[in-house]
């Protein structure tokens, strides 16, 4: 069984751990957005995870998108720093046809609409 994910749900439980984790947004030439299909879930996300011991932000990103996609990735701009569980984001059009993620919703929209870095 996969795991439950809430978000800005009334109904979630309590959190009672805090995971840091870092995604990345790689975007090529083109500006095509890389996304991965989250095994648990079924939804589009961006490539990332939790952050090992004694492991940077950087460092974990470049080695999650290696991990989940094969992708050797360089970071070249800071997109931001995601920490509000209850934002409400409203995406563009073309965003509804994905069952993207809710957390990734709004990095990539940031990133779309040049509104980065976020530092909240």
């Amino acid at each position: 069984m996969g795991r439950t994910e809430y978000c800005n749900d009334p109904s979630a439980p309590k959190a009672d751990t805090l995971i840091p984790a870092s995604n990345l947004l790689v975007a090529d030439e083109t500006g095509a957005i890389l996304l991965q299909r989250r095994r648990g879930t079924g939804q589009w996300a961006l490539p990332g995870g939790a952050q090992g011991i004694g492991e940077t932000a950087a460092e974990c990103a470049v080695r999650k998108c290696l991990e989940e996609t094969g992708i050797i990735a360089e970071l070249t701009e800071f997109l931001g720093v995601y920490t509000n569980p209850n934002y409400i984001v409203v995406q563009p059009a073309d965003f509804d046809q994905y069952d993207i993620h809710p957390s990734m919703r709004q990095q990539i929209g940031d990133y779309l609409a040049g509104t980065y870095p976020c530092l909240g």
